[in-house]
């Protein structure tokens, strides 16, 4: 039963406690023991509240959340899939979750030898010659690529006229932000009727101005770039590198891997693509992978096998440096690496093929019901539905829609985005979800296009089936009230 939940403060009544400490024994604490400046002057702002008002508050919330354990989550783009509890096991193994990054090397081989041997693993995956650990995330992870390509630049001379970086129209709006962050003017390149990027509107925009170019594949239509391999020759015929954005790396593991389509430089999301559960800010993680000719750039250290064990290796005089507090988020990379090795080369294939199988499955069905943009050709592991029809004869967006989907259920994918499909709405659903999930996800779309031929009406106010029904989006997002004050009055 879910019902609005109070905060925490204004359950608070004067004098209720939850814990009774001991009284303190020690004589003269803790006037004489801190010093008058660490001293509060007033007792801090707290809830006074039972333990029983304290375990109800906190389970009440946890129940209003919406979470891949409790049901399906469409979302496009970011692959939130379900992650297996064995590998949560393995992170919160003792030998691994109480090491502490300061503790000498011949302490750690364990953890040294998991990092070593995930590196060897996604470079096998992926076809790259190296790869560091240390980014926190995929956009730290894009960040560091692109800083990895200007340092080639800058060893080569031409730093200073490389100043431009491509970025397809359908790219993550990560891509642009990176390179503008790093330092680069962006140049857009158009799509091709097809979805794919336009060769001859490539060939246009690049020069010896181009310092890379970066591109995710399949893209965020769910199309593979077929041309990449002409891409690829384009760029580098330019003197530029080619950067692959691996938030779409759930639809090629065991069939496809950049290195080997020409790409020089390569972030994973760990946290999607290799289980982590993803969303609400937890850690992530976002290895880059480097060609041969990028090896001497990469963050130090790197872990190296020496005699019979591991250490960091410090010594890269080309180095861009470190880019993250000790060596990235430990936790995350056993998660990965108890997820490559329980799954084998088999397992990671069979993970794509089904994505892939499942996203098809899916488009299939609603061709009828909704505009889907390139429906006549395979997707990979998401395609992108288009709600301008039903926008169009029924005033229903895309928005509506999602905001509909709720009530059945369903966590609403990704809407408007890409960019360049009006009314968009991006459908992911992963390998993990079986037929009887993708069949009621169906029904409820299907149910979804006929009310808004039927009953249009009902859609503005939607949900209905939540606590807080629909809300002014606007002003939550300029005007967002993120902490209590207390009233004094």
């Amino acid at each position: 039963m879910l019902s609005q939940e109070k905060l925490i403060f204004e359950k608070s009544r004067k004098g209720r406690v939850g814990v009774s400490l001991p009284r303190c024994d020690v004589p003269g604490a803790p006037s004489t023991l801190l010093p008058e400046s660490f001293r509060r002057s007033e007792d801090p702002s707290l809830p006074e509240v039972s333990e029983v008002d304290v375990v109800r508050h906190f389970t009440n919330l946890s129940q209003l959340n919406f979470g891949v354990d409790e049901g399906f989550y469409p979302l496009g783009s970011c692959t939130m899939k379900y992650n297996p509890k064995l590998n949560e096991n393995a992170a919160r193994l003792s030998g691994f979750s109480n090491i502490h990054p300061l503790q000498a090397e011949k302490t750690v081989q364990g953890a040294l030898k998991l990092m070593y041997d995930l590196s060897t693993m996604l470079c096998e995956i992926t076809g790259m010659a190296g790869m560091t650990l240390q980014p926190a995330a995929g956009a730290h992870g894009e960040l560091t690529g692109v800083f990895l390509i200007k340092a080639y630049h800058r060893r080569n001379g031409d730093e200073g006229t490389r100043t431009k970086i491509i970025v397809p129209d359908s790219a993550h709006g990560t891509n642009p932000a990176t390179a503008s962050v790093a330092g680069y003017d962006v140049v857009e390149v158009a799509s091709n009727d097809r979805g794919n990027v336009d060769i001859e509107a490539l060939k246009a925009v690049v020069g010896e101005d181009t310092a890379g170019m970066m591109l995710t594949n399949p893209n965020t239509l769910g199309l593979f770039e077929k041309d990449i391999l002409e891409i690829a020759e384009i760029v580098h015929g330019a003197g530029g590198l080619l950067y692959y954005d691996g938030a779409n790396a759930n639809a090629i593991l065991g069939k496809i891997r950049p290195g080997d389509m020409g790409f020089d430089v390569l972030h994973l999301n760990l946290h999607k693509t290799f289980s982590t559960p993803h969303g609400g800010g937890g850690p992530g993680s976002g290895p880059v992978g480097v060609s041969r000719r990028l090896l001497p750039f990469l963050p130090t250290p790197v872990v190296v096998e020496k005699g019979d064990g591991y250490s960091l290796d410090f010594d890269l005089p080309d180095s861009i440096g470190k880019v993250r507090s000790f060596y990235g988020n430990f936790g995350v990379l056993v998660r990965a690496y108890a997820y490559i090795m329980s799954m084998g080369a088999e397992g990671l294939l069979s993970a794509s093929e089904n994505a892939v199988l499942n996203a098809n499955y899916i488009m299939k069905r609603l061709e009828g019901e909704f505009d889907i943009p390139f429906s006549d050709v395979p997707c990979k592991h998401e395609f992108v539905i288009s709600g301008e029809k039903q926008h169009a004869e029924n005033g229903v967006s895309t928005l509506d829609m999602a905001k509909r989907l709720i009530d059945h259920g369903v966590h609403p994918p990704t809407i408007y985005f890409p960019l360049i499909v009006h009314e968009a709405m991006m459908v992911e659903p992963t390998e993990t979800e079986g037929k009887e999930t993708l069949d009621r996800f169906v029904d409820a779309m299907i149910e979804i296009a006929k009310e808004a031929k039927e009953k249009p009406e009902i859609f503005h106010d939607a949900p209905y089936t939540t606590v807080v029904s629909r809300l002014d989006e606007t002003r939550a997002a300029r005007k967002p009230v993120l902490r209590w004050t207390e009233d004094k009055g």
